[in-house]
């Protein structure tokens, strides 16, 4: 028997609330108890209605999505789809929600009539169904917990060494973490699940709008935004190191679903004196990447940018490949540069982790280390196997316990192709520690 998941359905748009409703009305499996026009209507229907997940608009009155989405991690943590526009405004604001908390974002549809709607629905359809599921097996963005003291790697040849750095640096406790995904079985079954038609369950009447007392607003004072949330806003940016294009070392990073903010753990810990360029593949479309690195760039001690095509490789340089394009490492003129394609998508995904990572394996003269963070699918498996057979150095797997979603990492420790399993707050250690033997 299907578990019925409740949804909260939050925007200042009637029309986009109708719109979102009828999406999400095609599966049967979500039944929406509320709809709430701006974000203070949804912390009051958090608090008394406590739905299992929330679709959230980013831009509306009163209050926008990004206050509220870091008050309801505080007072009921529950998976948050945001819901985005593509505007330059759009875009960084996604991206901040992504880093604070929210499980996943779509592009808002245009209308009902528009080409797009279908496609939409769809996304916003599955990314509904992995966050409950997700949320089912674990207890959802658990408190980030102090590092484990220092273990020597285990010696079993059949798995890959658990390792860890009592000098890594441990995520902001801010910042909420985890939930674990159930096995690989259950997860692809679902996703090979088709939507049922809204006809074999008819909504009788429509979610009701939450009216925000707010005389019991005042009584109940908002949660205070956490430190580190206000320092965001006036960051100073740090110095970045002097560039090189003389390096023996290479990292490359692959990640989907939970990527912001893993990347933001990882990048924003690398030192200043790193001495290897680091290429990044984040599924995530055109125009997110930009900002996704102008925001990592802000906080980072290396030059973060979205790469573009030619731009030669330098140390103490991270590369964001841009939504929509595969990015390739090429050797020419006696260095290496970046090659961007618009080939055809490799598993649905371009760009594609395993693309980048074929690439780097080309290179043996060069010391490699490739990273697999939080997300679904298994991309980048047969990229990391081909820079293990080319000699490459490094292969971590983030653990199952700080990804948003074990699904790529898992399937490289499934695959054999991880030579290392470690978890996030000790990632940007173990790479430091790699490329400075």
């Amino acid at each position: 028997m299907n578990t019925i998941s409740r949804v909260l359905v939050v925007d200042d748009s009637a029309f986009m609330r109708k719109i979102l409703c009828d999406l999400i009305a095609v599966d049967p499996q979500f039944d929406i108890i509320a709809t709430a026009n701006n974000g203070r209507e949804a912390i009051e229907a958090v608090r008394t209605l406590k739905p299992d997940v929330i679709t959230m608009d980013l831009e509306m009155p009163e209050m926008n999505g990004l206050e509220a989405l870091e008050r309801i991690m505080r007072i009921h943590p529950v998976p948050i789809i945001m819901l985005s526009s593509i505007s330059d405004d759009g875009t960084r604001e996604t991206i901040k929600a992504l880093q604070n908390g929210a499980f996943d974002f779509i592009r808002k549809p245009s209308g009902p009539m528009s080409p797009d709607i279908h496609t939409v629905g769809e996304q916003l359809l599955e990314k509904l169904r992995i966050a409950v599921l997700t949320k089912r097996h674990s207890y959802l963005f658990q408190p980030s917990k102090p590092a484990p003291a220092a273990k020597k790697p285990s010696i079993a040849k059949s798995k890959p060494a658990t390792i860890s750095f009592e000098s890594a640096p441990s995520i902001k406790d801010e910042l909420p973490l985890k939930p674990v995904l159930p096995p690989v079985e259950e997860f692809t079954s679902l996703r090979e699940q088709k939507p049922k038609h809204a006809a074999q369950e008819k909504v009788e009447k429509p979610a009701p709008s939450i009216e925000v007392n707010k005389r019991a607003t005042k009584k109940e004072p908002e949660p205070a935004l956490p430190a580190a949330d206000q320092e965001i806003e006036t960051a100073i940016k740090p110095n970045k190191p002097v560039r090189s294009r003389n390096f023996k070392h290479l990292v490359a990073i692959g990640t989907s679903t939970g990527g912001p903010r893993a990347l933001h753990e990882v990048i924003t810990t690398l030192p200043i004196d790193f001495p290897a360029p680091v290429l990044v593949v984040q599924h995530m479309p055109p125009k997110f990447t930009r900002s996704l690195a102008q925001r990592l760039d802000t906080f980072s001690s290396l030059h973060v940018t979205e790469a573009a095509h030619g731009e030669r490789v330098e140390a103490g340089v991270v590369y964001i490949a841009p939504g929509g394009y595969h990015m390739e490492l090429v050797k020419e003129s006696g260095g290496y540069s970046i090659k961007l394609s618009e080939d055809a998508p490799r598993g649905g995904h371009r760009p594609s982790v395993d693309t980048m990572f074929e690439s780097c394996a080309a290179f043996p003269e060069l010391r490699r280390h490739a990273v697999i963070m939080t997300g679904m699918g298994s991309d980048g498996v047969k990229g990391m196997k081909a820079l293990n057979d080319s000699g490459a150095e490094t292969a971590i797997a983030e653990s199952e316990e700080t990804c948003v979603v074990y699904g790529m990492p898992r399937s490289a420790v499934e695959a054999g192709v991880a030579k290392s399993i470690v978890p996030l707050r000790q990632i940007a250690a173990a790479i430091t520690h790699a490329v400075r033997k």
